[in-house]
């Protein structure tokens, strides 16, 4: 079971669990396709944002396999909202789970996604107790690759044209990271 101690904060950002007043900030960059191009999603309406806004809002712990974390990036400074981070419990058999992130693009660049990331591998490991993070992207999103290598996080698996994603072929990548390795990180 995860119950992050909220707000946790680092150098520049604050992670909060999200609430109903985040679907502005949200939507003003779920709503962008160079945000969406590489996700499994197109760009958000602002109704679609709500509705994926309405499931986060009630996912800021971890009771059992299955369910994801869903975590707010705000910048400390000015308090917006600049990212969604997500910690899914893959499995407690085998103390799997995976992450996942997305920035405003605006405040990409920064440091910021690997600061808050750190972060998310820090409560899947030490607060959640998980042997093995994982991490996928698509193959050409060459920003999401660099930052799970900046995270020490290693490229596993390159597999080819596996999936249809918004009608085309898609590589998919795939990155990991042990409990030992995160260990080693300090």
């Amino acid at each position: 079971m995860l119950r992050p101690d909220y707000p946790i904060t680092t150098a520049r950002l604050l992670l909060r669990p999200f609430t109903p007043d985040d679907l502005d900030a949200l939507n003003s960059f779920q709503s962008r396709a160079d945000v969406a191009r590489y996700l499994y999603w197109g760009p958000r309406s602002r109704a679609e944002s709500a509705a994926a806004l309405a499931k986060r809002v009630h996912s800021s712990t971890l009771t059992k396999e299955g369910q994801f974390l869903a975590v707010a990036v705000e910048l400390a400074a000015t308090g917006q909202l600049i990212g969604d981070l997500n910690l899914e419990w893959l499995s407690s058999e085998h103390r799997q789970g995976e992450i996942g992130f997305v920035f405003h693009p605006d405040h990409h660049g920064k440091g910021l996604a690997a600061e808050a990331a750190t972060e998310l591998l820090r409560l899947g490991f030490e607060e959640l107790g998980l042997h093995r993070i994982i991490g996928r992207c698509d193959g050409r999103n060459t920003a999401s690759a660099a930052l799970m290598e900046r995270l020490g996080m290693r490229k596993e698996a390159h597999l080819k044209e596996n999936e249809i994603v918004k009608g085309e072929w898609t590589d998919e990548l795939i990155y990991a990271m042990l409990e030992d390795e995160w260990k080693a990180r300090a």
